[in-house]
C-alpha cells in the first residue's frame, strides 16, 4: 500500500507578487493548462524508497501547464537546464531534482500531480523532475518541473503554487549537449554491430538482439538499471500502438533442454515487465516465449559463443501501426 509520507505543510497566506517567466525552446506548443484560485498539492521533494515518498504539502493558487514541442532533437536535460536557470536567478530555492530511475521510475512518477495524457507525456525511462521554493516577506511559492519526450517530440510540466507563469521562447542550440554530471548518458538510439539503430534494424530485418540487457547469473531478473536497448525500444512502440512484438529468451547449451527453455522465457518475460513498468509499453504489445538453446548464433564449444547466446531478441510480430 502507497502512502505520503513525512508530511511539511507550508501554508501560503500570501503568495509573492509577480508573475514567473520561464524559458522554452522556440516552437513550444501549449497543449493544456487547468488554473484552481485555491486548492491543496503535495510536491515530491524525495525519491519513492521504501513505499513513501517525501514531500511539501501546499496550499494556494494552483496553475498547471503541459507545453509540447514537436520534431526536436533536444535531450530532456537541454530543456531542463534553461528552466532551472531561470527559477534560480528568480531567487528559488531547488529543493529536489532527479532523472527517471533515480527518481523512483514508476512509483514517483504517479505521485505527481501532471495533467493527463494527451496534454503531458511521461517516458519512465526518460525524464526529469525538480521542485524549487522561494520565499518572500514570509510567503513562500513553489514550482515544479517534469520533462520527458517520446519518439519524435519533448513534453514539458509547469506546475506553481503561486502567481500566474509568464512563457518565452528562445533558441536552444540542438548540437551542443549540456554537461550531466554524475548521471549515465542514455543515448538518443542504441548502435549495433554495424553502427545501426534498433529501430532500423526492426524496420530492415524484422527483428533484434537487445545487446546491453544484463541478468543475475542463474537468474531472470534483470539488473536495476536503465538499458539504452528499452529506452528506444520503448520509445519506438510508443510511437506504434499497433504494433506488437513477441520478445524471445535464448540460452547457452549448459544444462537440460527444459530448464533452458524455463529461465530463457522467464528473462524474456522480466523484460516485458520492465517495458511495461519502467518504460509505459502497453501490455497488449508484448508477449514472451523462450526457446532455450535451440537458435545458437555462435558455438557453444567456447565461452564467448555462449556469451553471445545468452539472449533476448525482439521479433516484429505485427506491425500495423506502422
Amino acid at each position: 500500500m502507497r502512502f505520503l509520507a513525512p508530511i511539511a505543510l507550508a501554508l501560503l497566506a500570501a503568495a509573492p507578487a509577480g508573475a514567473l517567466e520561464l524559458p522554452l525552446p522556440q516552437g513550444a506548443r501549449l497543449a493544456g493548462e487547468e488554473s484552481d484560485a485555491l486548492d491543496n498539492l503535495s510536491l515530491p521533494v524525495g525519491p519513492w524508497k521504501d513505499g513513501q515518498i517525501e514531500v511539501y504539502a501546499t496550499e494556494g493558487a494552483v496553475t498547471r501547464q503541459a507545453w509540447t514541442l514537436a520534431r526536436s532533437g533536444l535531450t530532456t536535460l537541454q530543456v531542463m537546464a534553461p528552466l532551472r536557470d531561470a527559477l534560480e536567478k528568480a531567487g528559488y530555492e531547488i529543493l529536489y531534482a532527479c532523472k527517471d530511475i533515480e527518481c523512483g521510475g514508476f512509483d514517483f512518477r504517479y505521485q505527481l500531480p501532471l495533467l493527463p495524457e494527451p496534454e503531458m507525456h511521461v517516458d519512465l525511462g526518460d525524464f526529469r523532475y525538480l521542485a524549487a521554493r522561494r520565499t518572500a516577506e514570509g510567503a513562500a511559492d513553489f514550482v515544479s518541473l517534469t520533462v520527458s519526450r517520446s519518439a519524435d517530440a519533448r513534453f514539458v510540466h509547469i506546475t506553481r503554487v503561486g502567481e500566474p507563469i509568464s512563457v518565452t521562447q528562445a533558441e536552444v542550440p540542438v548540437e551542443v549537449a549540456l554537461p550531466d554530471p554524475g548521471a549515465a548518458p542514455v543515448p538518443e538510439s542504441s548502435p549495433g554491430a554495424g553502427g545501426e539503430t534498433l529501430a532500423a534494424r526492426l524496420g530492415a530485418e524484422g527483428h533484434a538482439v537487445l545487446g546491453d540487457l544484463r541478468f543475475a547469473t542463474g537468474s531472470s531478473a534483470l539488473e536495476d538499471t536503465l538499458f539504452p536497448s528499452l529506452v528506444e525500444l520503448g520509445g519506438w512502440l510508443d510511437a506504434r500502438p499497433g504494433t506488437r512484438v513477441i520478445l524471445v529468451g535464448h540460452s547457452d547449451a549448459v544444462g537440460e533442454l527444459a530448464a533452458n527453455i524455463a529461465l530463457s522465457k522467464a528473462r524474456a518475460q522480466s523484460v516485458a515487465d520492465r517495458l511495461v513498468k519502467a518504460h509505459g509499453v502497453a501490455p497488449g504489445q508484448l508477449s514472451a516465449e523462450g526457446v532455450g538453446f535451440l537458435a545458437p548464433i555462435a558455438s557453444n564449444a567456447t565461452e564467448a559463443g555462449r556469451a553471445l547466446n545468452r539472449r533476448v531478441e525482439v521479433v516484429v510480430h505485427d506491425a500495423g501501426g506502422g
